[in-house]
C-alpha cells in the first residue's frame, strides 16, 4: 500500500458531468485539505458540466430535443488553455453509455474519448487521474427503467450499472495494463450500496437514480482522501475543531 501523501502539483481542475458540476464530493475533499493543510497553496478548479460525456454521444430527444449532450472534447482545449492545469481528475461514463445497454460502438466511443482525453493532459506536461464512475441505481426510478429493447427518451435500461460496471473495470485494466492512474469510486459506492440494502431493501444514494446525494458524495471523496491522506468526519466535515465552518465556506466559494 502507497503510504498517502499530497499530489506535488498546485493547479488541480475536476472534470466531469453533472455530479462534478454539484460538485460535494470536490467540497468534502477541498475542505479537509484546508483544515489539515492551511499553509497549503494548492488551487482546486472545479470544472464539471451537466450532461458531458467524454464519448462525444448523445441520445435522440436530448434534453426535450433542445440540443445535444456536451462533448468534452469542445471545450477541452480551451479548460486546458484557461486553467493551466498540473493534475487532472475527470471523473466520466455515467452519461457515456446514453443509458443503454452495453454497445460495441458506445464503448468504443468511450475508450476513444478517455485516451484522447490523456494525450490532451500529457501534451502539456500534466497529469491525469481517473475516477471510475459513480453507480446506477435503478430502485428509485422503477417506473422510468424499462428493458434494454425499449428504452424510449426519458427512459433508461433497467441493466445499465453493467454498462458502468464495464466501464469502471476497463479503467482498472488500464490501471494495470497501462499504468494509468484510477482511483475506484465505483467500487467503494457498490460495496456500501450492498451493505446498506441487506438491512434496506429500497436504501439508495440517488433519488434519481443518478446524482447521488451527500452521502454519495462523500463516498465518491473517499478514494481520493484516502490518497491525500485526509480525515473527515461521518457527515463528511473535516476533522478540525472548525470542520463545519471551513466545509460552509467551501460550499460558498
Amino acid at each position: 500500500i502507497v503510504a498517502a501523501e499530497l499530489p506535488k502539483e498546485q493547479r488541480i481542475v475536476f472534470l466531469g458531468d453533472s455530479i462534478t458540476q454539484g460538485g460535494a464530493y470536490v467540497e468534502f475533499i477541498e475542505a479537509a485539505l484546508i483544515a489539515q493543510h492551511p499553509d497549503s497553496n494548492k488551487i482546486i478548479i472545479p470544472l464539471g458540466l451537466s450532461s458531458e460525456t467524454v464519448s462525444g454521444l448523445s441520445e435522440e430527444g436530448h434534453a426535450g430535443g433542445k440540443f445535444p449532450r456536451p462533448d468534452l472534447h469542445e471545450r477541452l482545449d480551451r479548460v486546458l488553455e484557461k486553467t493551466k492545469p498540473q493534475l487532472v481528475f475527470a471523473c466520466y461514463g455515467m452519461n457515456d453509455g446514453i443509458y443503454l445497454p452495453l454497445g460495441a460502438e458506445r464503448t468504443k466511443a468511450y475508450q476513444d474519448g478517455m485516451r484522447k482525453l490523456r494525450a490532451k493532459v500529457a501534451a502539456i506536461g500534466a497529469r491525469i487521474i481517473h475516477l471510475t464512475p459513480p453507480v446506477f441505481d435503478p430502485v428509485p426510478i422503477a417506473q422510468k427503467v424499462v428493458p434494454g429493447d425499449q428504452v424510449k427518451p426519458g427512459q433508461f435500461y433497467k441493466g445499465y450499472n453493467e454498462v458502468l460496471d464495464f466501464y469502471a473495470n476497463w479503467l482498472l485494466d488500464m490501471r494495470d495494463k497501462e499504468k494509468w492512474e484510477v482511483l475506484d469510486v465505483h467500487g467503494v459506492m457498490m460495496s456500501a450500496l450492498a451493505e446498506k440494502r441487506k438491512t434496506d431493501a429500497q436504501f439508495t444514494f440517488s433519488k434519481d437514480g443518478v446524482h447521488p446525494g451527500a452521502e454519495g458524495h462523500l463516498l465518491m471523496a473517499r478514494p481520493v482522501l484516502d490518497a491525500w491522506g485526509l480525515k473527515v468526519r461521518e457527515d463528511g466535515t473535516p476533522d478540525h475543531p472548525n470542520g463545519a465552518g471551513i466545509l460552509a465556506v467551501i460550499k460558498k466559494k
